[in-house]
């Protein structure tokens, strides 16, 4: 069993995104992970053109396009958790307008972050914004069933958000949805920080349940996976065991000695231990 391995691609910014899918290849990537705002400043222009061309460009250099993160960097000021009627329908219309291009460059999966877009605001309680953040993606999880692609509610740290901060909470948010396009994921450095257990156990029981759709590797300390004291052995052995099909994703923040060193030991060191799990 191949592990399917995606880099996300603002670690190689700022080089154009052909540089990115030579370098991503060279170094034995099966694909990139696209943040929306790399591509362009207005994602609201995003279309199925930009998609084919995208697509085209990642398989000339042997490369898929696997997942959209990093949903709503970009334009500044979105949320769906607002109580102005206008600013949350132009969040959703971005959203919907990515869930055709995901679907269009070929991509299986969303992956929904965005901590600002979905923290209250001033006044706010946390229970309000989990609501609102629920109609929304009640709303949203038709349109990604029809484009044939999983959207992902991503559990975040602490310290980047109060709303839906562990895979229980997320898989109880998805369940009440209950819709199969509307999932959860794991990312490994926000499930060291925010998760009781340790995180393969974690990871075990929601793969079993059938919750988890996406895994983002990572270090605790927001380095790539290797390059800190997170042990990444017992993540992988859970998912080969588990069969995982889907998408792992390498997702620094701390580019350690810079993008494309830190994209390169990276994937070295997942393939490496994929190997002997």
């Amino acid at each position: 069993m191949k592990a399917r391995l995606s880099l996300c691609n603002e670690v190689l910014r700022p080089l154009p995104l052909a540089a990115q899918c030579e370098a991503a290849a060279r170094m034995g990537y099966d694909a990139l992970e696209l943040a929306p705002f790399t591509l362009t400043d207005d994602p609201t222009q995003l279309d199925a053109a930009a998609a084919r061309q995208v697509a085209a460009t990642a398989a000339g250099h042997g490369l898929r396009i696997s997942s959209l993160h990093w949903l709503l960097v970009q334009p500044k000021g979105l949320s769906l958790v607002t109580d102005d009627a206008a600013l949350r329908q132009r969040t959703l219309d971005l959203l919907r307008r990515l869930i055709d291009f995901c679907a269009a460059c070929g991509g299986e999966v969303l992956v929904h972050g965005s901590p600002g877009q979905r923290s209250p605001g001033p006044g706010q309680s946390v229970a309000d914004a989990c609501l609102r953040l629920e109609s929304a993606l009640a709303e949203l999880a038709p349109h990604a069933a029809a484009a044939g692609v999983v959207y992902c509610l991503e559990p975040l740290g602490r310290f980047e958000t109060p709303v839906i901060n562990t895979v229980a909470e997320a898989a109880a948010l998805v369940d009440r949805v209950g819709s199969p396009a509307l999932r959860t994921m794991l990312d490994v450095s926000a499930a060291s920080l925010s998760e009781s257990e340790p995180v393969h156990t974690v990871l075990q029981r929601f793969l079993a349940s059938g919750h988890i759709a996406h895994v983002q590797l990572n270090d605790r300390n927001r380095r790539g996976p290797g390059q800190g004291d997170t042990d990444q052995r017992p993540v992988l052995q859970t998912l080969k065991t588990q069969g995982y099909a889907g998408w792992m994703a390498v997702e620094p923040f701390d580019y350690l000695p810079d993008g494309l060193g830190c994209a390169e030991a990276s994937v070295r060191h997942v393939r490496e231990l994929w190997e002997t799990v």
